[in-house]
């Protein structure tokens, strides 16, 4: 196979400046937040007490694939987006802490997103999301320039970016830069009760010029209104040239010219907490492309990296200095921190953190 070939079956283009394929960075466009990690055993119990295991942990769709890539080996990952001052700092610092380089936005009056991250703490470990999205999705187009892919070689959108005006708009102006640019770009849906109330016919919409799509099960579904996942993803298949579904339990699916190509098995795990599972799939999925494997090879590698999250708490990989809160990082006692506003102006001038 030719390397030419070999690009349009990863659903993206050859590097031009090198013989190489997708030698760059990684640009992941997207949201960072707060994860408070609710990890309780048995049902909840309305009314009263549940007991229950609680972290907080810095986590995001789009912040998870970031760090999961660099964990899984690209070398430079880069990650746009936007956080409130009341934890900037602290997530600017767990991202270079897991080998990514933060492009933040500083929100001067929204707070960073918060997640609640209700995990039954049964043999599934299956999660609910209560979302509140703070300064993520206030990501705009003012945040972004076409000089931010200079030296990027893939560009993954978070489908959380889809779901709210100001970031629906910044993703068209990325999506004509990455055009003129001819960057690959790959998208993760996110959020079927987020993708339900846009509509499916919106959201196929907005994802013109996207090479990858990245759908869980339900998503997949959902966007395709079939009830099995392997016809679901054939049919994106003739939407998007590359659509690789994630199964969890059961794998994932490549496919593409409307059918499937290949089932890859998961590998085995003792899941604790299935939080940030499909985002891990996705970063390590990103970074065997980089890397030149194709898309069965990338999806090995990625449902290598999916059970390595589910046996940990929070979405993240592991990280030197793990288990800091935004209040510890800024000196203080999550006590302290609730009664005293910052001490330091949030709004960084470094080139990387940015005020808007």
């Amino acid at each position: 196979m030719s390397k030419t070939d070999r690009a349009v079956q990863v659903g993206g283009t050859e590097s031009a400046d090198s013989g190489g394929l997708f030698e760059g960075a990684l640009l992941v466009v997207g949201d960072v937040v707060t994860d408070v990690v609710a990890r309780h055993r048995g049902p909840l119990a309305p009314g009263t007490d549940t007991v229950a295991a609680i972290r907080t942990v810095p986590g995001g769709a789009g912040a998870n694939v970031a760090c999961w890539a660099a964990h899984e080996g690209c070398a430079d990952v880069r990650l746009l987006g936007r956080v409130g001052g009341d934890s900037a700092a602290w997530h600017e610092g767990e991202l270079r802490a897991g080998g990514v380089r933060p492009l933040l936005v500083t929100d001067p009056t929204a707070p960073t997103g918060t997640v609640i991250c209700l995990v039954d703490g049964g043999a599934s470990a299956e999660r609910t999301f209560l979302t509140d999205s703070g300064a993520s999705l206030r990501l705009a187009p003012e945040d972004w320039s076409p000089a931010l892919l200079d030296g990027v070689a893939r560009l993954h959108l978070s489908g959380y970016l889809f779901f709210s005006e100001p970031s629906r708009a910044l993703v068209s102006v990325v999506l004509e830069s990455t055009r003129a640019r001819g960057v690959p770009v790959s998208l993760d849906p996110a959020s079927a009760g987020f993708l339900t109330e846009l509509g499916v016919d919106r959201f196929l919409e907005l994802c013109a010029g996207v090479g990858v799509l990245l759908p869980s099960r339900d998503e997949a579904c959902l966007l395709t209104g079939l009830p099995d996942p392997a016809d679901a993803a054939a049919k994106l298949s003739r939407h998007f040239p590359l659509v690789v579904a994630k199964l969890g339990s059961e794998g994932a699916l490549v496919a593409r010219s409307g059918s499937v190509r290949a089932r890859v098995p998961a590998s085995r795990a003792r899941p604790r907490d299935t939080t940030g599972a499909g985002d891990a799939f996705t970063g390590a999925f990103l970074a065997a492309l980089l890397a030149g494997a194709g898309p069965e090879e990338a999806a090995t590698a990625g449902c290598t990296a999916g059970a390595k999250a589910v046996e940990r708490i929070g979405g993240r990989p592991p990280t030197e200095g793990q288990g800091r809160t935004p209040a510890e990082d800024r000196g203080r006692s999550p006590v302290e921190d609730r009664r005293q506003p910052p001490t330091e102006d949030p709004r960084r001038e470094d080139g990387e953190s940015q005020a808007r």
